[in-house]
């Protein structure tokens, strides 16, 4: 687990796999989230990379939409097709006037023609009105006249409420208008009318959701109450360090005799050091006092200053505070007296800060001052591994798994994500072979580390990505025997169940056990958020996407819930003006 608030999860761990988070894995590997094809447009976005990459069209229409869902947007003009003499064969011909002035980027004119065309069109023509409004708006659109554009695009839609072509300009007018709803449920129904299928409405609305996502994010985050993780995550987020001072148990001459008296209290400390009670504290995972005990050692620059700055700013990063963890965190990491493990975690710690918050270059500048202060720290080298995973960089990750499965045979933790990061490389490159070693990778960590649940996760997701899901499905239940209070090791089982069985009522029924174990199991709720979309769920989904909202540790991963649930949003909205649905499950 990369160690900041929520850092980048491990199946073993907090939530997603190894160093990607999970809207990412699904693009990659095409996680087992990947249930219905376009289902909720945000999983979608692999169909639009594939997509035909249809290009922009810059030409006015001959015709209207021949029928309710379908384009009918011929670049060439029509011929008249009609009595001249008749006001619509007039209409037409004022139409195909404008046309060719369009052509001719003689705009002006072309507008003057659609508005000829527009009032001589009999009024219960309304394929032929909506095509004459929405080639006005196109004319307008050349002048940058917004306004114009989505007033004529409403037209269009009112009399052809399908009009592909007229909600996608309306959509990409309200982009510039600055009117980002609006936007989103122009280009929702787009995609569901175009069957997920054109790249250009599907990268408008992934833009338009990422700033939605980011704009509520700000907000929302800024005035977020502070919640403590479960117990479960925070031993997990621990786990994931070996060379954390703070997070070792109190050595025996920093325990009173009266160790501990009555259960759930703690013990007396005989040395009045706030720093020592805190960890008493944390043994006994009454996690809340942990930092008003650290800020008290602080305040009275006690013996243990530089561990208590430490183990509060872990504490905060833990609740989402990344603003409060950071300056203790460049405090302990300027003490140039301070033992050397402490400054290395905290380095690591502010740099998986800073690639949450998307500052790559200054995450990878702490990675490498931490290994360069203290080269022998094991810890550096794994969590900078996962570092290098995110960004793609995978043969220098597998450098640093190896340094670190060096200084630490026994990492079984390093040698699993070692695996992963090569299946990864493997897997992107299309090459069978090299699929084939990272597997047969896997199968060797299990075999030597057989009580390492990340292992055995791992491995599941590569199996699930490689259709191998009745294994997968016995690794999730190796993880569950090792691990039966990991909440995130049911969801992913669950969601296995539907991607192999599509088995609605034993997926839910596994993610609710989650929520069960955990209910603060944020993974838990979007996933159930997701599967409820995909039901066509959408109120309920909706309900789902914000528990998991008030539950995000970062502002990044409360930004991708925003995304998600605002997808969901949309499009009841589009289903109550357009009764346009997306396939469900």
């Amino acid at each position: 687990v990369v160690a900041a608030s929520k850092p980048v999860e491990a199946p073993g761990g907090g939530g997603g796999t190894a160093g990607l988070s999970r809207w990412q894995l699904a693009l990659v590997l095409g996680a087992p989230i990947l249930l219905g094809a376009g289902a909720i447009y945000l999983w979608g976005r692999r169909a639009a990379r594939r997509g035909k990459g249809a290009s922009e069209r810059k030409t006015p229409e001959g015709r209207a939409s021949p029928g309710p869902g379908g384009e009918g947007v011929s670049g060439q003009p029509d011929g008249p097709g009609h009595d001249e003499m008749s006001p619509l064969g007039r209409a037409q011909a004022a139409k195909n006037k404008g046309n060719k002035y369009f052509k001719a980027g003689k705009y002006e004119l072309a507008i003057q023609c659609y508005t000829e065309a527009i009032s001589l069109c009999p009024p219960e023509k309304n394929l032929d009105l909506s095509t004459f409004y929405q080639n006005r708006a196109a004319a307008y659109e050349q002048l940058q006249k917004w306004t114009e554009v989505a007033q004529d695009c409403t037209k269009a839609v009112e009399l052809n409420p399908k009009y592909v072509k007229a909600l996608f300009r309306r959509a990409k007018a309200h982009e510039k208008l600055d009117n980002k709803k609006e936007c989103l449920e122009d280009v929702t129904a787009v995609c569901i009318l175009e069957a997920f299928q054109n790249q250009q409405s599907m990268l408008l609305a992934d833009k338009v959701l990422k700033l939605l996502g980011k704009e509520k994010a700000k907000e929302k985050y800024k005035n977020r109450e502070p919640l403590m993780p479960s117990p479960q995550f925070i031993k997990s987020y621990f786990s994931s360090f070996t060379d954390d001072i703070i997070s070792q148990p109190l050595l025996k001459g920093e325990k009173s005799d009266e160790d501990k008296d009555k259960e759930g209290e703690a013990s007396e400390v005989k040395e009045n050091s706030g720093y020592l009670r805190a960890k008493q504290y944390m043994e006994e995972e009454n996690y809340d006092k942990i930092i008003s005990e650290s800020t008290k050692e602080i305040e009275a620059k006690g013996r243990y200053m530089a561990e208590a700055l430490l183990l509060r700013a872990t504490f905060y990063l833990l609740i989402g505070n990344a603003s409060a963890a950071k300056p203790d965190l460049d405090q302990v990491i300027s003490m140039e007296d301070a033992n050397v493990k402490l400054r290395a975690n905290a380095l690591i710690k502010r740099g998986s800060m800073y690639m949450q918050q998307q500052q790559p270059v200054l995450s990878t500048q702490d990675f490498n001052m931490a290994a360069d202060i203290d080269p022998q720290n094991a810890d550096v080298y794994h969590h900078r591994g996962q570092l290098k995973i995110l960004l793609d960089q995978i043969e220098e990750a597998v450098e640093d798994f190896d340094e670190c499965i060096r200084l630490r045979p026994n990492s079984a933790l390093a040698q699993a994500q070692k695996c992963f990061a090569l299946y990864r490389q493997a897997y992107t490159g299309s090459n069978a072979l090299t699929v084939q070693a990272a597997m047969k990778g896997f199968e060797d960590v299990i075999k030597k580390f057989p009580r390492c649940a990340e292992g055995y996760a791992l491995y599941a997701q590569a199996l699930t990505d490689q259709q191998q899901f009745g294994k997968a499905d016995e690794m999730y239940d190796k993880c569950i025997d090792l691990e039966p209070d990991n909440a995130t090791t049911y969801v992913h089982k669950g969601l296995l169940q539907l991607q192999w069985k599509q088995d609605l009522d034993k997926g839910l029924e596994l993610i609710s056990k989650a929520i069960e174990i955990d209910n603060k199991c944020d993974f838990a709720y979007e996933t159930m958020g997701t599967i409820e979309v995909q039901r066509g769920n959408l109120d309920k989904a909706i309900e789902m996407f914000n528990k998991a909202i008030n539950l995000a540790k970062s502002e990044m991963e409360m930004a991708h819930l925003y995304s998600l649930c605002d997808a969901a949003y949309a499009q009841t909205e589009v289903a109550k003006k357009y009764g346009l649905k997306p396939p469900t499950l």
